[in-house]
């Protein structure tokens, strides 16, 4: 006997989802070939060779098509389930950047020392960061593309504030590891003269000491995902 087809899953899922597992459901091939988006043609194919393979049973009456799914193919599409299911519950929970360390413009140690973000700092991270932030410049489009997810993701939020003559922007902080092993955060600035190449880090210590690098030494970066 065949093994089910890739482009078979979705016309079974679809005939799942209508109940086909219990029940003859009945169908055109036109509707399905919408519902799964590929011509009447190819529908009408897919039918016939999942009925070849006994993995549906149907029955004919002029234009409809009852169609029911067989116990062959639906241990077929558990199985097919069960491997999504571990690859997915077995996906790494961490993004991974790489990067080459820059020079910054010297305004982090202003701003991150600053009493409305410190108090703030030690309260929801617990403790307050060296002075300054640690550049990253990401020399590759993909590691860019990742860091953009944190954009929209809580991590942990410090409020903005205003000393009276202007109002500094919030700031978020994922907990991180710089080259897997020194425990620093990285922080999504709501404001930043940065583009989206640079990322910047802060620490309880002096990351550039702590991890024996210098401008132009390559890094890496390990933010964990909270799933």
């Amino acid at each position: 006997m065949s093994e089910l087809k890739i482009q078979h899953i979705l016309t079974l899922s679809y005939l799942l989802s209508k109940g086909a597992k219990y029940n003859y459901v009945t169908i055109t091939t036109a509707s399905l070939g919408k519902n799964i988006k590929r011509s009447q043609q190819a529908a009408s194919k897919h039918l016939l060779e999942l009925e070849q393979n006994r993995f549906i049973e149907r029955i004919i009456s002029q234009r409809n098509i009852s169609v029911k799914i067989t116990p062959r193919g639906f241990s077929e599409m558990v199985k097919i389930s069960s491997v999504l299911q571990k690859s997915l519950d077995s996906s790494p929970s961490y993004v991974k950047l790489c990067g080459t360390l820059v020079s910054g413009m010297g305004e982090g140690a202003y701003y991150m020392g600053l009493r409305g973000y410190t108090k703030q700092f030690q309260s929801k991270i617990g403790y307050v960061p060296y002075p300054g932030t640690l550049n990253v410049r990401l020399d590759q489009r993909i590691h860019q593309e990742l860091v953009k997810q944190f954009e929209t993701l809580d991590g942990i939020k410090i409020k903005s504030f205003s000393d009276k003559k202007r109002t500094f922007g919030w700031v978020r902080c994922f907990n991180a590891k710089l080259d897997d092993s020194i425990d620093c955060e990285l922080i999504i600035l709501e404001r930043t003269h940065h583009d989206d190449s640079i990322v910047e880090l802060i620490s309880k210590h002096c990351l550039r000491d702590a991890a024996k690098i210098r401008d132009g030494s390559k890094v890496s970066i390990t933010i964990p995902i909270n799933s």
